[in-house]
This record gives structure tokens, C-alpha cells and sequence, in this order.
């Protein structure tokens, strides 16, 4: 007579379970990619705050899927933010293709200089507020003076948390401005 002995192995479930719980204590693939994002544009803007004999502290983090990079702590650092922004677009430009010169990868990588962006975040999230109230309480559209397409996300973010109305962009760029319609 033969005997069959059956091993035991894990129920599907169980497996699931430990596929699941594997996969949580390792940074996703897209995570890691953004700590490498992060890394790489953190040695270029020390290399430049080093050729620029500038001071400042490089804080790296990873935010709503994307790398974000902040300068703080600096005296000078207020030059490479600019008149609203305009040398901080930039060097966000420069700072992303060193990026993908290194990765390969066309990156989204934000950055920061001496808080200017969280800054500016926290005006324009009032102006987009205060301007979604002022068309439901008139009923008349109100199109905004032309802004970067930083500032025209955190409007419509704004204008949407609002009920009764919404916001459009229109125009060319550099031209592009918001407009906010009663719904």
C-alpha cells in the first residue's frame, strides 16, 4: 500500500499576506527613483552653493510622487530665488536636467530657496480663495494677471475646494492667466 504524504504550504491568502508585507517594508521602485532624484540634484546644488560661496543647508524629501529639494539657512540665498521666481524657475530647470543626465529620466523634481515657494503657496492659495468668494458673491468672472504654471496649479487647487465655481487657464505662454466662472 502506498502512503502520499502532502506537505504543508501556505494558503493563498497567507501568501498574499507575505507578499504584501514584503513589499511594504522595501521603498517602492518609483520611491527609491525619487531618492535617487533627489540625491543627484542635492550633490549639483552643493557644487553650486560651493562655486557660488554661498551658504545653505540641502533638505531632500519625497512628496505627492515627486522629488523635492529645498535650499535653506543661507544669507545670498535670496539672489537665486529672483524677481518672483525667476532665477529659482531656472535653476529648478538646470537642477532637473542634471538630473536626467544622470538618470536617464526626465524629472519633476521640485525645488525651493529660502522658503520661497511655500511662501508664495500660501498667498496664492488665499488669492485663488478670496477670488473664488468674490465671483460667487458677484456672479462675474475674474481672470488673474499671467502667472507660471506653479502658481496657476495652486489657484485652480484653491479655486476647486471651493463649491459654485471653477477656474480655466487661457492664453500663451508667458501670457497664460487663470480665469474663475461661477458654475
Amino acid at each position: 500500500m502506498s502512503e502520499t504524504v502532502q506537505e504543508s504550504s501556505p494558503s493563498a491568502a497567507e501568501a498574499h499576506d507575505e507578499a504584501v508585507a514584503e513589499t511594504a517594508s522595501e521603498p517602492s521602485n518609483t520611491e527609491a527613483l525619487l531618492v535617487q532624484e533627489g540625491d543627484v540634484a542635492g550633490d549639483y546644488l552643493e557644487r553650486l552653493l560651493d562655486l557660488l560661496d554661498y551658504d545653505g543647508d540641502i533638505d531632500l524629501d519625497v512628496e505627492a510622487g515627486r522629488a523635492v529639494v529645498s535650499i535653506d539657512g543661507g544669507e545670498d540665498l535670496e539672489k537665486l530665488v529672483g524677481s518672483r521666481g525667476q532665477v529659482l524657475e531656472a535653476l529648478q530647470e538646470l537642477t532637473r536636467l542634471a538630473v536626467q543626465q544622470d538618470t536617464g529620466v526626465r524629472s519633476r523634481l521640485m525645488l525651493d530657496v529660502a522658503g520661497w515657494r511655500a511662501g508664495r503657496r500660501r498667498e496664492l492659495t488665499e488669492l485663488g480663495r478670496s477670488t473664488a468668494e468674490g465671483v460667487l458673491e458677484s456672479g462675474k468672472e475674474a481672470r488673474l494677471r499671467p502667472m507660471t504654471p506653479f502658481e496657476r496649479k495652486i489657484i485652480h487647487d484653491a479655486v476647486a475646494a471651493i463649491d459654485g465655481v471653477h477656474s480655466e487657464s487661457e492664453g500663451e505662454e508667458p501670457n497664460r492667466k487663470v480665469v474663475v466662472f461661477k458654475s
